[in-house]
């Protein structure tokens, strides 16, 4: 049940929106109150799991998790910020043992939500939320944008690059530094123009603003731009396609969105992370804390399959790995732009 805190009313609220974000039936409820399956949960990041990149990401995941599992699954895809705290709660209220939010913003949100039902377990991706139950999912981006870079550099032939990011916060600023590194570690000469979509939640769902950054910089010589910028990123793509030149996917494998003008994708391997929660709290071994995945233990790398093969050499791809084992030893330090 709700703390004291919460009104009768707000109760009735939630109840509503769990039930019309989830489609399901009071019937439905019912029968998992009685079910002993692992009930779990997830909030999505503004944009929707269909984004085709990082909320798509955490989904495939959970996909993975329900067909392998004994689990109950559920999942709200919240239209606007203020939806946020209602779902975390609302699920919290149904008993659901294990509940993720995705995205840096929900941070704060989730803490609270945490707080009030210590006897639940909580997981959010992109931030840190210091509470004995909850896991912190964070990833190493500067890293896998650092080997995209590389991969950029090799195929410009304008000494020109891009990056649109979505919101201008520090996580995205990761990317964008590890890029911009990995480019100058081939080609010290190389130019990288940097733009971002905005500064508010609707910067990861605006493909037309997006693409306008985009045609901006193809039209200022860039031939590869980098999309960390989530439903955005599509717009980029829009624009690779239409001037012939290349874009990188980010967080999900992009490769196929727009086949023979995606580059590669830096994937974050949110999906495995995402799992691996699920599955420790099915198994009783769920651990709050910080939960870091990076090249060392893949989580963050680039993605090279039948759509992008053709279109990086096999000489790049050694340079690109003997870079990738260098970052693991300890000999090439991509800059954490969100380091203390």
């Amino acid at each position: 049940m709700f703390t004291a805190k919460v009104s009768v009313w707000h109760c009735y609220a939630l109840t509503a929106l769990l039930l019309s974000a989830t489609s399901c039936a009071t019937r439905d409820l019912v029968a998992e109150a009685g079910d002993k399956k692992t009930k779990v949960g997830i909030v999505f990041d503004i944009g929707g799991k269909d984004d085709r990149s990082f909320n798509a990401a955490a989904y495939q995941g959970m996909l993975r998790a329900k067909k392998e599992l004994p689990i109950v699954y559920r999942d709200v895809e919240p239209g606007d910020p203020t939806s946020i705290e209602p779902a975390l709660r609302a699920f919290a209220q149904y008993g659901y043992s294990l509940v993720t939010g995705v995205g840096f913003a929900q941070g704060p949100i989730l803490e609270q939500v945490a707080q009030d039902y210590p006897q639940l377990h909580f997981v959010i991706i992109d931030s840190v939320v210091e509470a004995p139950n909850v896991a912190s999912l964070l990833f190493k981006e500067h890293e896998g944008s650092f080997l995209v870079g590389m991969i950029a550099a090799a195929t410009s032939k304008t000494g020109k690059l891009g990056f649109v990011g979505g919101m201008d916060i520090p996580l995205i600023h990761k990317f964008a530094t590890g890029y911009a590194e990995g480019a100058k570690y081939l080609n010290p000469n190389i130019q990288v123009s940097e733009n971002y979509v905005g500064i508010t939640d609707a910067a990861w769902n605006n493909p037309g603003k997006g693409r306008e950054l985009a045609n901006s910089q193809y039209e200022q010589g860039a031939d590869v731009i980098f999309a960390a910028a989530g439903n955005s990123g599509l717009g980029v793509f829009d624009a690779a396609e239409s001037y012939k030149r290349f874009a990188i996917g980010v967080d999900a494998n992009q490769n196929w969105v727009k086949p023979g003008f995606i580059l590669t994708s830096m994937i974050k391997r949110i999906d495995n992370a995402v799992y691996s929660v699920v599955k420790d709290e099915t198994e009783g071994k769920f651990k709050g804390g910080v939960r870091v995945f990076g090249l060392d233990n893949d989580g963050v790398g680039y993605a090279l399959d039948e759509y992008n093969k053709a279109l990086i050499p096999a000489a790049v791809l050694e340079k690109v790995e003997q870079a990738k084992r260098d970052i693991i030893a300890g000999k090439i330090k991509v800059t954490d732009a969100m380091a203390k």
